[in-house]
């Protein structure tokens, strides 16, 4: 498999940069995995697809304002987008400036808010790869409380505009609870109360995994073979109450639905774990940091449709929705919705895809 082979042509217009005012009414791509077919709707539908019984496993990471702009002391502008919160004054970070800063340089964060003279100042430790851990020297705040009067929302780069007041709730799900994402599971974004309290007394299920999205999610692949590319490394929680949902949905005969790839890497993370241990159970809890690369020709144990936005071409996530629905049906209901004029990427449309039981590889 080639990376070319998920390529697609996108018309810059159908990228949107904005969201639309309600959740719910953006456009929904119904697509079946077994047989390719498709349909067009609205994501309110959704509560028409999804059957009593079933289980939604939502991603309940929050996004973090991730992003800073500021300046070394010696005068060099800079700008930091958080990777990973270590402790409440040190993190992991990609820092963009003319020179890369050296262990021991001085920061200056985030004067465009607080205005000249009043930034806070953080020191570069030392490097991990290419990322750059950075310590914050102010310790009477806790990194997260700084993060919030000097950070920016850390809209990906192809919405290609500043963050906005409207972007601190907008580019969050309403049910985000736990800190640490710099990027959103952006599926949920379509879900609003109304529609969830609806699910809810229909009887269907929900279960809460965290996975804190990494900036790594937006980094390209750089190989031709796609065998060869080396995922980023992201933490994962599935809890105990998450497994026990599943494994009684499953003895049910009902289905597992996951909201967005998140969600679907967290629980088939926690599935392959319990496999190559040996265990007789299906899942078991998961407390660890996942890199599983899903791609055409790879299994899902635990997961039975999924409800995702649509994703750039060449990018590992396409390659997850191809190993899910089958490559055809994938490039097939892309090239439909293109077509039919929808919106692209975090703040575009939404799938809801039916698993294909039978994918081999680029069938």
């Amino acid at each position: 498999m080639h990376l070319s082979d998920f390529y697609f042509d996108l018309p810059d217009e159908l990228i949107a940069r904005y969201p639309k005012p309600e959740r719910s009414s953006s456009r929904l791509l119904r697509l079946s995995g077994e047989n390719g077919d498709i349909s067009h709707r609205t994501f309110s539908d959704v509560y028409d697809l999804i059957n009593e019984g079933d289980l939604l496993i939502f991603n309940n990471t929050r996004v973090i304002p991730a992003r800073m702009y500021g300046r070394k002391a010696s005068g060099g502008k800079i700008e930091v987008l958080i990777e990973r919160v270590l402790t409440e004054s040190r993190f992991l970070a990609h820092v963009r400036s003319s020179k890369a800063p050296k262990a021991g340089t001085e920061l200056i964060l985030g004067e465009d808010k607080l205005g000249e003279g009043k930034g806070v100042k953080a020191v570069m430790i030392g490097r991990q790869d290419a990322l750059f851990e950075l310590e914050i020297t102010e310790k009477s705040t806790a990194l997260l409380d700084i993060l919030q009067k000097i950070g920016h929302m850390p809209l990906p780069p192809y919405i290609d505009r500043p963050d906005e007041d409207a972007d601190q709730e907008r580019y969050q799900t309403v049910y985000s609870k736990i800190p640490g994402a710099v990027a959103a599971p952006t599926a949920g974004l379509h879900f609003d109360e109304e529609l969830l309290a609806k699910l809810k007394a229909k009887g269907v299920n929900f279960a809460f995994v965290t996975l804190h999205v990494g900036a790594g999610t937006f980094q390209p692949v750089r190989v031709n073979n796609i065998e060869e590319h080396h995922m980023h490394a992201e933490y994962v929680e599935v809890p105990q109450q998450v497994v026990d949902a599943i494994v009684a949905t499953k003895a049910a005969g009902k289905r597992v639905i996951a909201v967005g790839t998140t969600s679907v890497r967290s629980v088939e993370s926690a599935a392959l774990a319990a496999q190559e241990k040996g265990s007789a159970q299906i899942i078991e809890p998961f407390f660890s940091d996942t890199s599983i690369f899903i791609y055409p020709g790879k299994q899902f144990r635990v997961v039975d449709c999924l409800i995702t936005n649509f994703h750039l071409p060449e990018s590992t996530l396409i390659m997850l929705v191809s190993a899910f629905a089958g490559y055809k049906n994938t490039m097939n209901a892309y090239k439909s919705a293109v077509e039919n004029r929808y919106r692209f990427f975090s703040y575009g449309d939404a799938m809801f895809i039916t698993k294909n039981n039978h994918v081999k590889g680029l069938d």
